[in-house]
């Protein structure tokens, strides 16, 4: 079988390309014959495809009254994306192309060439882009379901993106032509990473075929942590929705010591360390043994989004190496933890609440270290990397074995 990978970022960027290479990487140690279509990029890992790769296209830069014109078009409908995967199908001809995060550059117009050549076609929604213009259905650091329930015009009228009206109006625009074309109609299956994600899809796809495959992690390439940890750790984007600044206020309000190291960087850097003292601000760290080793020295990964995460991966990392998670009780992620069993899920927002859970691991490192036991356990009977690709596998072979 032959399957060809579609992924705007051809390194890794965020979730969405773990994902996306995980996948790609595992498929061809398997035998399978794999694909690659992407963005020319600088940080580019090689690929022998790199020829039928498309242009950056970068709306954030444009200036000027026809530049925004012409990034705006390929921002909806992608020629060179469409024109070059066609050459790529009619040169490789695979039996399955599989889109991961497509959306602005490479554009969801690249679905209709897949179908229109005949190849049976997935795609894996990392994030909400198909019920929100902007991703993810937060507006002022809060939830928004506005275009889900009602007209994607409301990311205009909300001027969603960064509040720039021209970036806003392109967003309802594409989420219009989406609606027109259907390409997300024309998919034979979505895969969506929690039950969360998949029923909010539901709500805007009522008849689409939408599978759940929960993201992985190698647990053979992870060693768990054999103590208890004497810091707390957070890993992520410094902004509103992912709870930081809540965070940074529960520690305040510890009535145990413990340190809180925070990893990452973000729009609310700079606010964040002039605001708190307490904790220790350890930057962007890319993914190696100095950040598995972070975590696997960690009392506890606090995961405390305020937003619709999906199937978060942060979490699935901390269960990997035997540390247990404070999430918030929000999306995704309460499937994902079994609370008072190998962590806890918090109300999002509520720092006195997280204090406390905090407080109870700090006080009684038996405790921590037992549902970092419980959490590892977890990961490895639902969340392990091998089981995440068999039921790939056995999707591909399912959707192949249909009729075209």
């Amino acid at each position: 079988m032959k399957i060809l990978f579609v992924n705007k970022f051809f390194f890794i960027k965020g979730g969405a390309e773990t994902v996306y290479f995980q996948e790609r990487d595992a498929m061809l140690q398997a035998g399978y014959q794999v694909v690659d279509f992407s963005m020319l990029h600088a940080e580019n890992k090689p690929s022998p495809w790199e020829e039928f790769f498309v242009h950056n296209v970068d709306y954030h830069d444009s200036h000027g009254l026809m530049s925004k014109i012409k990034a705006g078009v390929d921002f909806i409908y992608n020629a060179e994306a469409c024109a070059k995967l066609n050459t790529l199908l009619l040169r490789e001809r695979p039996d399955i192309v599989h889109f991961h995060n497509i959306y602005h550059q490479l554009t969801p117009a690249v679905i209709g060439v897949a179908k229109r050549f005949g190849c049976k076609t997935v795609l894996t929604a990392h994030d909400y882009k198909i019920v929100c213009p902007s991703y993810t259905m937060l507006r002022d650091g809060h939830v928004c379901e506005e275009c889900l329930t009602g007209s994607v015009i409301n990311a205009f009228r909300h001027r969603c993106q960064q509040g720039d009206t021209f970036k806003s109006l392109l967003l309802s625009l594409e989420a219009y032509w989406q609606k027109f074309a259907k390409n997300y109609a024309m998919l034979d299956c979505i895969i969506a990473p929690s039950e969360f994600m998949r029923q909010t899809l539901l709500r805007k796809l009522p008849d689409a075929r939408i599978e759940v495959i929960v993201n992985g992690i190698d647990a053979n390439s992870t060693m768990p942590g054999d103590t208890a940890g004497d810091y707390f750790l957070y890993i992520g984007r410094l902004s509103r929705e992912k709870g930081v600044p809540t965070l940074a206020q529960a520690q305040q309000k510890m009535r145990e010591a413990m340190p809180l190291k925070i990893v990452g960087d973000g729009p609310l850097g700079a606010d964040l360390r002039a605001r708190f003292s307490g904790p220790q601000f350890l930057g962007y760290m890319k993914h190696g043994e100095e950040l598995n080793n972070l975590i696997r020295g960690a009392r506890a990964v606090v995961v405390p989004s305020e937003y619709y995460e999906n199937c978060s991966m942060s979490v699935l990392e901390a269960m990997a190496f035997g540390r247990p998670v404070i999430g918030g009780n929000i999306g995704g992620i309460p499937e994902q933890i079994r609370d008072g069993v190998d962590g806890y899920l918090v109300e999002p927002g509520n720092s006195d609440a997280l204090a406390q859970l905090m407080d109870k691991l700090a006080a009684d490192p038996e405790l921590a270290r037992n549902m970092g036991i419980n959490a590892r356990q977890r990961l490895e009977e639902k969340y392990d990397l091998a089981r995440h690709m068999q039921v790939l596998q056995a999707l591909y072979e399912q959707l192949v074995g249909e009729k075209k």
